[in-house]
């Protein structure tokens, strides 16, 4: 059990033909990863490696044969291009050409494997390597009474191929879908990914403990892997990204901009959407008494209207309508362009003058 999945074991194992060394490791599933995974651990436990390998006809090695005509799989080919082996399939039902591997893995279900417990993957593979040097490489050698296999190992390390300068690459790499939301599925678990990312087909690259997200080359994501099922693995600072838009986005809206200027007007529309008001319309009256009166007389009629317990609008309203404006107000036009565009003459005020003359001699002729 690995958190809330079932996950099952596979064990590779590889053993050298003349002393019957042998390299086990336990992998959650026999992908093609893992099984050149084995490869480079098991080359780099000898160190070096040897000329020939003989496989069993699995698909991992061997994709097709007829007859004597191999297509091998092209990763192998790849690896054995690197380490400088040639890989040699068995004969089909030739069980004398396989029996030394047979025998490891029997030996290892035997004798490692029978009782043993764990709770982890790396436990079981710490007891296993513990098994190989304590047990299996010191059980007495088949070719000879006196020598144990460890002591004819050191002897066949000398004839390895020498190891290269760096070790093959087996990290999974395919590209990876990323819809309407910040994560990418692998391996039946959610991994986020930074949100300008999103909509495009980033490449993901899985090595066995970390899962690499890149965009072109820019490596846009990194995550340690998990080996539970049905999970999501967050980065905080992508969900802190996506927050950042949905504010700048909330803000933007007119109930965004009204609680940025008011924030006690959140506060205020709540009680009045439970009882029944409508929300869109109790923003709309509140946005116009805010071009009206001003942020700073708002929120005091909001705040008298909280206390008095009328949460709504009207109540806001008449509440403004009663308040002195100590300065005069100046008006904002921006959001009224037809307003600004306007072209507005002034009148010539002798007219009054002359009204007011006319008005006084009247009065002096009474």
């Amino acid at each position: 059990m690995v958190g809330h999945a079932r996950r099952a074991l596979s064990c590779f194992v590889m053993t050298l033909s003349y002393s019957r060394a042998l390299y086990l490791e336990f992998f959650f599933d026999p992908t093609m990863e893992n099984f050149l995974r084995g490869h480079v651990h098991a080359f780099q436990y000898w160190p070096g490696q040897p000329r020939v390998i003989l496989y069993d006809n699995l698909k991992s090695a061997v994709l097709e044969r007829r007859g004597n005509q191999i297509q091998f799989h092209p990763r192998l080919i790849e690896l054995s291009a690197h380490y400088h082996f040639a890989p040699q399939p068995c004969q089909v039902r030739a069980g004398n050409q396989k029996g030394r591997v047979e025998r490891a893995i029997r030996y290892v279900r035997d004798s490692f494997w029978a009782g043993r417990t764990f709770t982890t993957l790396a436990e079981c593979n710490r007891q296993a390597l513990l098994w190989r040097d304590q047990v299996a490489h010191q059980r007495r050698w088949p070719g000879g009474d006196n020598r144990t296999v460890a002591g004819v190992f050191a002897e066949e390390q000398s004839r390895l191929l020498p190891p290269p300068l760096h070790a093959f690459s087996t990290d999974r790499i395919e590209t990876v879908h990323s819809r309407k939301t910040i994560y990418v599925r692998f391996d039946l678990n959610d991994y986020s990914i930074p949100p300008e990312a999103v909509g495009r087909q980033p490449t993901l690259v899985a090595s066995d403990i970390t899962v690499r997200i890149l965009d072109g080359s820019l490596e846009v994501a990194r995550h340690a892997r998990t080996d539970d099922r049905h999970q999501l693995v967050l980065d905080p600072a992508h969900q802190e990204e996506v927050l950042k838009i949905k504010r700048k986005a909330f803000h933007s809206t007119p109930g965004g901009r009204l609680e940025q200027a008011v924030p006690e007007s959140k506060t205020l529309l709540d009680p009045a959407f439970a009882q029944g008001e409508s929300a869109g319309a109790q923003t709309a009256q509140l946005m116009k008494l805010l071009e009206q009166y001003g942020a700073a007389a708002l929120r005091r009629a909001v705040i008298e209207a909280l206390e008095r317990n009328t949460p709504r609008a009207s109540s806001v309203a008449f509440l403004l309508r009663r308040q002195t404006r100590a300065t005069p107000l100046n008006l904002d036009l921006s959001h009224h362009p037809q307003a600004q565009s306007l072209d507005i003459r002034p009148h010539d005020l002798e007219t009054y003058d002359e009204l007011a003359r006319t008005q006084n001699n009247h009065n002096d002729e009474q």
